[in-house]
């Protein structure tokens, strides 16, 4: 009878195995078709959305899409990299911390290029510099935050600067970070006075959620858009060498069609995601 009940237990073992085995194959399988299919449909959207540009953003640059790969598995990066997908955004440190130091990106993503796209406390900055092919730091909010930075940088002897772009809380809303509008420029030019490590490459907004285009354009937006003529104007910068980071998965092609030059999708990409506990 012993031996009876071990063979069922060893024969049960490999039937779980072998089912957990195919469960896993086949969400590979699913995964891959569905992230490849959900950047192509997204790819063609920029594009036709590019095309509906009003007149004053055509000079910007071709926009730049991040993939907002928070609370996903690695699998998921990896997938994404494979349909051609080359920069990714996170919103939490540790989390964007383990992803680009995880053994299978490393080898399998040699030129992936991460975002950080969440807010950024200055007890946090050596942890989010040693992110390993870090590319761009999207929420710089103050003089403060930019010169630990900048600080920090400097002793890490890197031979480029650190890209960051200005975040501008243009919707005024207390639950979000950013600097306000009308101090905007003024931040802008202390940074690229005072902090020659780094690289303002733009200017970067989340806006109110679920805005309704149907009402006109989205003065959020609309706002950065001013703040970008603004600070192009007072400090002497072409128009198409200072980016505009505005759109996620509800609003890209309206933010595209106003001038956005770096969109961050996650969603449409990756499917909805789980709560961040």
């Amino acid at each position: 009878m012993g031996i009876f009940s071990c063979h069922c237990q060893s024969l049960s073992s490999n039937i779980l195995k072998q089912v957990s085995l195919n469960i896993y194959n086949n969400r590979k399988m699913t995964t891959s078709l569905h992230i490849k299919e959900n950047l192509e449909f997204v790819r063609a959207k920029m594009i036709a959305a590019s095309l509906k540009r009003a007149e004053e953003a055509v000079a910007y640059k071709t926009p730049r899409l991040v993939a907002v790969s928070k609370t996903k598995p690695v699998i998921d990066v990896i997938e994404a990299y494979h349909a051609g997908q080359r920069h990714f955004g996170e919103n939490y440190i540790q989390e964007l911390a383990e992803k680009s130091a995880d053994s299978k990106i490393l080898e399998k993503c040699p030129e992936i290029c991460w975002h950080f796209i969440g807010h950024l406390q200055r007890n946090k900055v050596n942890k989010i510099l040693s992110v390993q092919n870090l590319y761009m730091i999207e929420t710089v909010d103050s003089l403060k935050l930019a010169s630990a930075l900048n600080t920090s940088w400097i002793k890490l002897e890197k031979t480029e600067k650190l890209k960051i772009m200005v975040q501008v809380n243009t919707s005024g809303e207390e639950n979000k970070s950013g600097v306000p509008p009308s101090e905007a420029t003024n931040l802008t030019k202390q940074i690229m006075n005072d902090c020659p490590g780094l690289e303002v490459c733009g200017l970067m907004t989340i806006g109110a959620y679920d805005y309704d285009v149907t009402l006109g354009p989205n003065p959020d937006f609309l706002k950065l858009v001013e703040c970008h003529k603004e600070i192009c104007h007072i400090l002497d910068i072409q128009p198409g060498s200072l980016e505009l980071s505005m759109g996620m998965s509800s609003d890209y092609e309206h933010a595209i069609e106003l001038g956005s030059t770096n969109i961050r999708i996650g969603s449409t990409i990756f499917g909805p995601r789980a709560t961040k506990h």
